[in-house]
C-alpha cells in the first residue's frame, strides 16, 4: 500500500489544534508544544548538552515530558526515563551510570533526585532545583520559536533490571540523520497496529493511562503526536477514569496491561460507559490470561491488538480477528524483525518444538557499560534473547510457555529477583532467600520469598514483617514480597544451585501458562 506523507509535530503547520489534553483537562495546542520543545532544545544547547549525552527525567504523565522529549529527540541527545517508584540509591544509579548533564522531575519526587547533576529542574517548588520554565526561556525570541540549528535525532535510553539486580540502560546508536525521518518511521510503525494519521474523527486520540517511564507507552505516545494524533492524559489511572475519558473526548487507541482490562472489566457498572469510539487498543508488558482477553473481545470488540517485544526491541504483532483463529498466541514477526527458536546449544528448533525465543530486528542495541552482557543477550546470528521460552506454529505464530530466566512480571512492571534476594539476605535473621513469582488474578504475577532462617531463630510473622520492613527501606515498594514463607531448608543440588522451580512450580499447577 502507499504510505501516508508524516510530516511529524515538529512541522505540522496546524498550530491551532489541540495536540494534548492534560490530566486536569487543560488543552495543550500543537503551536505551544513546537515553541516550547524548540526553545529547551536551544537552552540545552546553550548549557553544553552536546550530542550523545543524556537528557533524565523522573516525572508524573504531564505536559512537561513531551516537551523535553520533543526537544532531546532534535537534538541527537539521549532521554533517559526512570521509574518513579524506585528509591534515592536506585535512582542515584541510574543517574550516574548514564552519565546524565541533566535532570527533570516533578515536585513529588524531589527528595530520590537529591544525587543528580548540578542542573537539576523541576516542574514545580523544590529546594535545590532550578525552576523547569527556566528551559523554556525566550532569550528575546518572539512568535513562532524556530527549532534550533545543526539539528539531529536523538534517542531513547531505557533502564531494565538485569539479573545482577543493577538496571542497564538498553542504548542504540544515533542514527546520525535529522529527526524527521525517524519521528516518521516511528509514527508510520503504528500503521501495522491499524491506526490512522490526522486527529480527530479522521484519526486517532490516544489515550495515555500508563506511566511514561515505561518503553512502550513514551514510544507509542510521542509516535502518535507525530502521526497527528491528540493524546488524552491521566496522572494516576483507574478504571472509571479510563472509561470517563474514552467516553468525554473520543479515544480510538491506547496502550495498556492486562492487569487493567481486569480491573475494568471488575467494574459492576461498566455498561454505562460509551466505548464506541474504540479502533485500535493495544497491549503487551505482561501475558493476558485468555479469558480475559476473550471478555475484552467480547465487551469491545475486534480492537485488540497484541505484540511482543521487550525494552531491548521485537518482536511479534496479532490482530484480534488472528488471536480468536489461534487463541494464545502472541503474533507473527513485524516488519523487519525475524524469531528464532534454539536449543540450549543454539540450534533451530523446528515448528512446535519448544526453546528459547530469539529476536532479530534492524536496529541493534548494546547494555549500556556492559559489553559481556551484551554478548550473552545474543547468539551467532546477531539474534537477542530475554530468556522467555516458546515455540512456532507451522504458520510462524509465536506462542509463549514460560520463562527460562526468573523475571517477574507484576503489572506489566518487569522485576528481577536477585535484585529482591540481595535486600532480602541483608537481614540478620535469614541464612537462605529464593524470590519468584506465584499467580495474582488482579496482577498476573505477585512477589513470593521463601527463607531459611538462622540457627535459633524463630520465624513467624514478627520476623517477616521485621525483614519487609528492612526491605522497604533499601528497594521500591513494588519488589518487596507480598507474602513470605519459612522453610527449615532451601533446595539447592549438589552444586549449591537453588532449585527454585520445585518451590515455584506448586503454585502454577493447573495454570494455563507459567509465565
Amino acid at each position: 500500500m502507499e504510505l501516508p506523507h508524516i510530516p511529524t509535530l515538529w512541522g505540522a503547520a496546524d498550530r491551532e489544534r489541540v495536540a494534548l489534553i492534560t490530566p486536569d483537562h487543560r488543552e495543550i495546542t500543537v503551536g505551544a508544544l513546537q515553541d516550547a520543545a524548540n526553545l529547551i532544545a536551544r537552552r540545552l544547547r546553550a548549557l553544553g548538552c552536546q550530542p550523545g549525552d543524556a537528557v533524565a527525567f523522573l516525572a508524573r504523565n504531564d505536559v512537561a515530558v513531551y516537551e523535553l522529549a520533543l526537544a532531546t529527540m532534535q537534538i541527537g541527545l539521549y532521554l533517559v526515563p526512570i521509574n518513579w517508584h524506585l528509591t534515592a540509591p536506585e535512582v542515584g544509579h541510574i543517574l550516574k551510570d548514564s552519565g546524565a548533564r541533566v535532570l527533570v522531575c516533578s515536585p513529588h519526587f524531589a527528595d530520590v533526585c537529591r544525587q543528580g547533576p548540578e542542573l537539576r529542574f523541576c516542574t514545580g517548588p523544590a529546594e535545590g532545583f532550578r525552576d523547569f520554565s527556566e528551559l523554556r526561556t525566550s532569550s528575546g525570541l518572539e512568535g513562532p520559536v524556530e527549532p534550533a540549528p545543526d539539528r539531529q535525532a536523538g534517542g531513547i535510553m531505557n533502564y531494565t533490571s538485569g539479573t545482577t539486580g543493577h538496571p542497564k540502560g538498553v542504548r542504540r546508536p544515533l542514527p546520525g540523520c535529522a529527526p524527521e525521518p525517524i519521528a516518521a518511521a516511528y509514527a508510520m510503525f503504528l500503521l501495522m497496529f491499524g491506526m490512522r494519521p490526522g486527529g480527530g474523527s479522521g484519526g486517532g486520540v490516544q489515550l495515555v493511562g500508563s506511566p511514561l517511564y515505561h518503553t512502550a507507552v513514551l514510544y507509542f505516545s510521542t509516535s502518535a503526536l507525530h502521526l497527528g494524533h491528540r493524546l488524552v492524559l491521566m496522572d494516576r489511572w483507574t478504571p472509571e477514569g479510563c472509561l470517563e475519558r474514552i467516553a468525554r473526548y473520543g479515544v480510538t487507541a491506547s496502550h495498556m496491561v492486562p492487569t487493567q482490562f481486569s480491573r475494568m472489566l471488575a467494574l459492576p457498572d461498566r455498561e454505562r460507559y460509551d466505548i464506541s469510539s474504540l479502533r485500535n487498543m493495544v497491549h503487551s508488558a505482561a501475558p493476558c490470561p485468555m479469558p480475559v482477553k476473550r471478555a475484552m473481545l467480547e465487551w469491545w470488540g475486534p480492537v485488540i491488538y497484541e505484540y511482543y517485544a521487550a525494552t531491548e526491541g521485537g518482536g511479534t504483532m496479532v490482530g484480534p480477528e488472528e488471536w480468536l483463529e489461534r487463541p494464545g498466541t502472541v503474533g507473527r514477526p513485524w516488519q523487519g524483525a525475524d524469531i528464532a527458536i534454539c536449543d540450549d546449544d543454539g540450534r533451530r528448533v523446528p515448528a512446535g518444538e519448544v526453546g528459547t525465543v530469539y529476536i532479530q530486528m534492524q536496529q541493534g542495541f548494546e547494555y549500556h557499560r556492559d559489553r559481556e552482557k551484551t554478548e550473552r543477550a545474543h547468539n551467532t546470528e546477531g539474534y537477542f534473547t530475554v530468556g522467555d521460552a516458546g515455540y512456532l506454529d507451522e504458520g510462524g505464530y509465536l506462542f509463549l510457555c514460560d520463562r527460562k530466566a526468573d523475571m517477574i512480571i507484576s503489572g506489566g512492571v518487569n522485576i528481577y529477583p536477585a535484585e529482591i534476594e540481595a535486600a532480602l539476605i541483608a537481614h540478620p535473621a535469614v541464612l537462605d532467600v529464593a524470590v519468584f513469582g506465584i499467580p495474582d488474578d488482579d496482577w498476573g504475577e505477585q512477589v513470593k520469598a521463601v527463607i531459611e532462617t538462622g540457627e535459633g531463630v524463630s520465624p513467624g510473622d514478627a520476623l517477616a514483617d521485621d525483614i519487609l520492613a528492612q526491605t522497604r527501606t533499601r528497594l521500591a515498594g513494588f519488589k518487596c514480597p507480598r507474602t513470605i514463607d519459612f522453610v527449615e531448608r532451601l533446595p539447592r543440588d549438589e552444586n549449591g544451585k537453588l532449585a527454585k522451580r520445585r518451590l515455584r512450580d506448586p503454585y502454577w499447577a493447573g495454570r494455563e501458562r507459567q509465565i
